[in-house]
């Protein structure tokens, strides 16, 4: 039930330094999820990392005005940023981020919008496997899913994750599983961790 044979899914390759770009923003989700080798490529690139709250003053994460990547307390405050940064940018930024895939498509949205294309953005994977939901019922974003039927938080249906991956929902579809048979729940699985 898991492979559904659906080609939406997203393909992630590890990040390359893009020779083209004049400046380089590297995203990172957390800081066991940097890429290997990558910083030492570009000593341009700027980085952005989100780290945990006790990591404050910890060593080797630099202070707020110190060299080092610029640091953030959540992935929203690192997404609230990311929108203004791009539109004082010029041709020629390269954007790579890495990070669990809901964390990739929001960059990717907002990448977007501000007039970003295909190729200026680079996304891989690292972390865990768990999906964003999204109810085709009720428009809910169920967060952190990793069973394939999942009870959608908005409202309350039994939801089959389907394979399907929208890149402008940033999300997989949920669809109720019980809507012929109102009642008739199979039992869900652990598919994603």
């Amino acid at each position: 039930m898991i492979d559904q044979g659906i080609k939406s899914r997203p393909q992630y390759e590890p990040l390359r330094l893009d020779p083209t770009g004049k400046r380089h923003l590297l995203l990172v989700a957390e800081p066991d999820h940097r890429p290997e080798g990558f910083e030492t490529k570009a000593p341009t690139i700027e980085t952005w990392i989100v780290v945990p709250r006790d990591a404050e003053g910890a060593a080797g994460i630099p202070l707020p005005g110190e060299d080092g990547p610029r640091r953030f307390r959540s992935l929203r405050q690192m997404l609230d940023c990311l929108g203004p940064r791009l539109a004082q940018e010029r041709m020629g930024l390269r954007l790579y981020a890495t990070g669990r895939e809901d964390f990739l498509w929001d960059v990717d949205g907002i990448a977007r919008r501000a007039g970003m294309g295909k190729g200026e953005v680079q996304l891989s994977h690292a972390g865990s496997l768990a999906r964003r939901v999204y109810c085709v019922h009720c428009r809910t974003y169920n967060e952190g899913v990793t069973m394939t039927i999942a009870r959608c938080e908005g409202c309350g249906a039994h939801l089959f994750v389907r394979d399907h991956f929208s890149r402008r929902l940033s999300a997989f579809m949920g669809v109720k599983v019980d809507a012929e048979v109102p009642g008739d729940v199979p039992s869900a699985e652990q598919a994603y961790l």
